[in-house]
């Protein structure tokens, strides 16, 4: 599993004109999922960013985390992190895993974010999504369970 983590000030999702999910400062988190990947990197990967400190504290450093500053999340399903452009001009997405297992270790993601006790909204699993994001920072990580 990988995701490419962005803490931001604001950011929302909208499919075919509606918005699925919005949250001001927090985190978006963009989630690429394999065919290897299990429930356990899904928990892996929600306890690691739900303590990660990349918030400022009151001497600018980041020492808080995202459930300290009240922050929220939202998560994006992105099957194109395990796009391979190593040959030709057109990504290859063999890596990516099939939608039937990709949706439901997503689900399970969010719902292990939401048990660290953070608010999580999402965008619409397989569907054309535009992503809206005021970069904070920028701060950008890529958070990996294997």
């Amino acid at each position: 599993m990988k995701v490419v983590l962005q803490r931001s000030k604001k950011a929302s999702v909208t499919v075919a004109g509606s918005i699925t999910g919005a949250i001001d400062h927090g985190y978006v988190l963009l989630i690429g999922v394999t065919h290897t990947d299990t429930h356990e990197d899904a928990a892996y990967i929600a306890k690691k960013i739900a303590s990660l400190r990349l918030f400022e504290d009151e001497d600018g450093k980041m020492n808080r985390s995202i459930d300290e500053t009240g922050g929220a999340i939202l998560s994006v399903s992105q099957f194109t992190l395990y796009g391979d452009t190593r040959k030709g001009r057109r990504p290859s997405f063999i890596e990516a895993a099939r939608p039937e297992t990709a949706e439901p270790l997503y689900d399970y993601f969010n719902e292990q974010l939401r048990a660290h006790g953070l608010t999580v909204e999402t965008g619409m699993f397989g569907a054309m999504m535009d992503v809206a994001l005021v970069n904070d920072g920028p701060v950008t990580l890529v958070v990996e369970s294997k």
